[in-house]
This record gives structure tokens, C-alpha cells and sequence, in this order.
């Protein structure tokens, strides 16, 4: 399943600072000495609540944030892609002009790229919206072009934040199926989501994010039980202390 190692992180930070007041400053440290690598064709899946470090981490990943501290080795000539929601997109030009760059930076020559915008525009389902500009679009017209733009490209790593989450019940499957039978072609992709289900579904391997730091790591089956079994437990005790609170 996997091959070579094409990606590595090594006990990267990531911290956030911002001015309250002349002299208050607060201080956040999203990541903390977390450490991933990425094999060609495997399928990574970070997985942990909101606001425990998961899009952070994707975004070092795909090269978009630089840690605080720490290392980021990727192979030269390999490229890669983050669909995120609102991300990436020039907001005063149509999706149709949107998909034919984003094509092209990803290294697709133009008259190819060209070629794609029918199937494009045929996945994304924007009907006359494909040739409006983006800041007309909302966030589910957004995540289904960038998807689309996506699938269809020829790209080296995917990065997808919870980007299957957002639009109907009929897209969302559609995409499922598209990405999957895309990572049956050997497409190395890494996915971002809360849903245990999802990733146990999607990825071979995965990654369970928790107060920005690593606490499992290996088998997606495997990591996505653990996390599970913590769900429920945090949800034992909030039970727990809702039932003692209106005892008293």
C-alpha cells in the first residue's frame, strides 16, 4: 500500500500570538512537537475535535503555513493541492477562469487544462454559477469546484479539509466515490475530519490530533476505535456531571 516516503514532519509547533492591548498578549500553541510522514499512496487521516490542531497541521502539510518550529521535508516535484473550504480561490473571477489556473499552477499544460473545464464544470454541478465569479458562491459551491478542480487534475498529494462534509446528501456521495476510486489509482491523500466514520472508511492509515499533540498513531481502524471509546467516555462524564448537578 505504501512506497516511498515522500513527505516528513518532524516535532513541529505551531504557535499563534495577537495583541489584546498595549500590554496583554495572548498567546495560543496550536501544535505541539508533533512528528508525521507520508508515504506515496497511502491515505492519512487526521482525525480529532474542533480546535485541537487538525486543520493546522493539514496546512503545514500542504506547504500553506510555516511551523513555529520544526521541519518540514517533502521530495522535490511533488505537488500538492488543500481543499478548504473558501481557500485558494481569486473571489472576482468566475469559477470556470478559477479552475483553469488552479489547473495550471498544479503543472497541467494549458491546452489540457483547457480539456478538463467540461468535466469540471459537469462534477461540480455549479450550472450557470460556473461562469460567475466565486464571491457569488457560497461555501458549499466553493468546497464542490475546488473538489472538482481537483479530481480532475493530476495532482501529487491532495489535502481535503472536511471538504466532503459541506453540500447535499448527493454530492457528498458522489465525491466519496469519485475520491475513492481515485485512491484506488495510487492517489496519496490526506483528509481532515471529526468523523471517525469517515476516516475509517476513507484512509489506510490516520493520526488522532488531541490538544495539538499525537495521541495515536497507525492503522486507521485502529486509531479511530481509540478515538470512539474517548468519545464516548467524555461523554460518560458530562452525563455524569450533568446528573449531579440537578441532584443538588
Amino acid at each position: 500500500m505504501s512506497n516511498s516516503l515522500i513527505l516528513q514532519a518532524r516535532d513541529v509547533t505551531l504557535t499563534y500570538s495577537r495583541r489584546q492591548s498595549l500590554f496583554n498578549k495572548f498567546t495560543h500553541r496550536a501544535l505541539n512537537g508533533v512528528s508525521v510522514d507520508l508515504y506515496s499512496g497511502d491515505t492519512l487521516g487526521i482525525l480529532g475535535k474542533n480546535g485541537e490542531g487538525k486543520t493546522s497541521l493539514m496546512r503545514i502539510l500542504a506547504g500553506i503555513v510555516k511551523p513555529t518550529s520544526g521541519s518540514i521535508t517533502c521530495e522535490s516535484n511533488i505537488s500538492r493541492m488543500l481543499l478548504s473550504i473558501g481557500i485558494g480561490f481569486m473571489p472576482n473571477v468566475s469559477g470556470r477562469e478559477n479552475a483553469l489556473y488552479s489547473s495550471m499552477l498544479q503543472g497541467t499544460p494549458y491546452k489540457k487544462a483547457k480539456t478538463l473545464l467540461c468535466k469540471i464544470d459537469e462534477f461540480a454541478e455549479l450550472g450557470g454559477f460556473f461562469d460567475q465569479p466565486v464571491s457569488t458562491y457560497s461555501a458549499g459551491m466553493k468546497a464542490r469546484l475546488g473538489f472538482a478542480t481537483a479530481i480532475m487534475t493530476d495532482i501529487d498529494i491532495i489535502f481535503v479539509d472536511e471538504v466532503l462534509s459541506v453540500g447535499d446528501e448527493n454530492f457528498k456521495k458522489k465525491a466519496e466515490e469519485a475520491m475513492l476510486n481515485k485512491l484506488n489509482g495510487k492517489q496519496t491523500a490526506v483528509f481532515v475530519s471529526h468523523s471517525a466514520a469517515q476516516i475509517r472508511k476513507i484512509c489506510n492509515r490516520a493520526i488522532w490530533i488531541d490538544e495539538g499533540k499525537v495521541r495515536a498513531e497507525g492503522d486507521a481502524i485502529w486509531v479511530t476505535n481509540k478515538y470512539h471509546l474517548n468519545m464516548l467516555e467524555l461523554q460518560k462524564i458530562e452525563q455524569e456531571k450533568l446528573i449531579s448537578t440537578a441532584v443538588k
